[in-house]
This record gives C-alpha cells, sequence and structure tokens, in this order.
C-alpha cells in the first residue's frame, strides 16, 4: 500500500493571534506497515497557511523552504541534542500510533460486494451495455474480469482504478459492451484477497422499471374491469328474478 495513502496526521497548534496572523505546527507519520524502518516522522512549521522549515526523519535534520526557515534550519541543525530528539520522535511518537491503526482497522479485511445493472451505451456498434460495480472492500488489490458462457472477455471492456470511499474501503467499476446473443450467460469475476475462490455474479435480465410500472398499471385495469363485469352481472341476474313475464297476445 502506498505511504500516501496511510498517512497518519496529528495537528498541533500553537496559535499567536496578533493582528490575525497565526503560526502553528503539523506533525505528521507517513507509513506503509507497522515496522518502524517503513515509518517517517515529519513536522512542519507554518506560518499563515505557508510552511517554512521543516523537520525530516528521513534527512535526519531541518529543511528550510523560507529565508527565515533556512536560516532557522542551519541554527538548529548544529543543535545536537535538539536533532536527537527530533529523530527519537519517530518512534516514541509515530510507532505506537501507526501500530494502534494497523491493530484497530488497517490490518482488517473486508470481502467486496458486487452488483450488475444494465445502462444505455454511449453510441456505437453494441446495443448493451452491463456494469458491474464491486464495493466497500479492502485491502485495495482487487481484480475483475468478464465472462460470456464461461469464457474471458477482453475486448470492449472498460474498468476504474480502485478509489477510496473516504472510509478505508475502496470501490471499483468494469463495463462490458456487448451484443446479447440468445440463452448466453453473462458474469463478472471479482478475485480479492478475502475470497478462497473467485466471487462469480452471474447477469440476470429483468425488466426496466418503467415497463414493469406499465404492466402492473395495465394488469390491475384488467382485474378491475373483471370485477365491475362480475358484479354487473351478478346484479342483473337478481333483477331479472324478481320480474313477472306477462305473455304477449
Amino acid at each position: 500500500m502506498a505511504p500516501s495513502a496511510l498517512g497518519w496526521l496529528l495537528v498541533i497548534i500553537t496559535v499567536h493571534s496578533a493582528g490575525g496572523f497565526r503560526e502553528f505546527a503539523v506533525d505528521r507519520c507517513v507509513f506503509s506497515s507497522p515496522e518502524l524502518k517503513d515509518i517517517q516522522f515529519i513536522r512542519s512549521y507554518c506560518y499563515n497557511k505557508l510552511e517554512f522549515i521543516r523537520f525530516d526523519s528521513n534527512l535526519g535534520k531541518y529543511v528550510g523552504y523560507t529565508e527565515l526557515g533556512v536560516k532557522n534550519a542551519e541554527r538548529w541543525n548544529k543543535d545536537t541534542s535538539l536533532i536527537a530528539a527530533m529523530k527519537a520522535q519517530r518512534e516514541t511518537y509515530c510507532l505506537n500510533n501507526v501500530g494502534n491503526d494497523y491493530q484497530n482497522a488497517l490490518d482488517k479485511s473486508v470481502a467486496p460486494t458486487v452488483k450488475l445493472h444494465s445502462r444505455t451505451p454511449p453510441a456505437g456498434h453494441h446495443p448493451s451495455m452491463l456494469v458491474c460495480r464491486v464495493y466497500d472492500f479492502y485491502p485495495k488489490t482487487i481484480k475483475v474480469h468478464w465472462l460470456r458462457d464461461g469464457q474471458e472477455v477482453t475486448s470492449d471492456v472498460t474498468t476504474t482504478d480502485e478509489m477510496e470511499d473516504g472510509d478505508w474501503y475502496y470501490q471499483v467499476h468494469s463495463t462490458l459492451e456487448y451484443t446479447p446473443r440468445s440463452g448466453e450467460r453473462i458474469s463478472c469475476r471479482v478475485e480479492h484477497p478475502t475470497l478462497k475462490e473467485p466471487l462469480v455474479t452471474d447477469w440476470e435480465p429483468s425488466m426496466p422499471d418503467s415497463d414493469r410500472n406499465k404492466l402492473a398499471i395495465g394488469a390491475s385495469g384488467l382485474i378491475l374491469g373483471l370485477i365491475l363485469s362480475l358484479a354487473g352481472f351478478i346484479y342483473y341476474k337478481r333483477k331479472a328474478r324478481g320480474r313477472i313475464l306477462v305473455p304477449t297476445s
């Protein structure tokens, strides 16, 4: 997993408010595993949203980004006790927090959910399009394939990159443009570390909602018509029984 995707951030703010000017420091732990060697500690000093100096544990020193920051970096880097204290933050500050993150969240695996639906394809040479939506899975690594009657399809397939949901989960969308064949079976196959074997989801075409609603309305009208016809027939029979027939001469 990319370190940028696993940044653990804690903002420590020291505010000096004088006429609206603000100075603050931000501590970051950037990591790709809970091992100390894979953890980077960064402390950034900012003034009015502009970072002017930073300590980076990978470099083991301060780096200045403005004239003031360069001067301070030169002075602070000469203080061996300060540099030693800042280097120690990678272990004393980051290591425990990163370990908690992995224990409570990052080492948890969640199997994907798969849903298929049809979509109107863009103007082209295929009349149909299917979308395989795979979502709420972790970790990020995943493979999505299309099958037609058990054979993998590689043409007319478009698959997005894994997208972050913002809650540690990921999602991916794959589309298949195709020309339907009578009696064929179309499936979306998903491979993920949480699955012992690939998850295969078959496409089951159903009537569109608009057509389903029209059918329901038509059926309701037919039933209502039958009920009214039956009620009229019963009423007519009852009235006929009470009549006295008079022969005509």
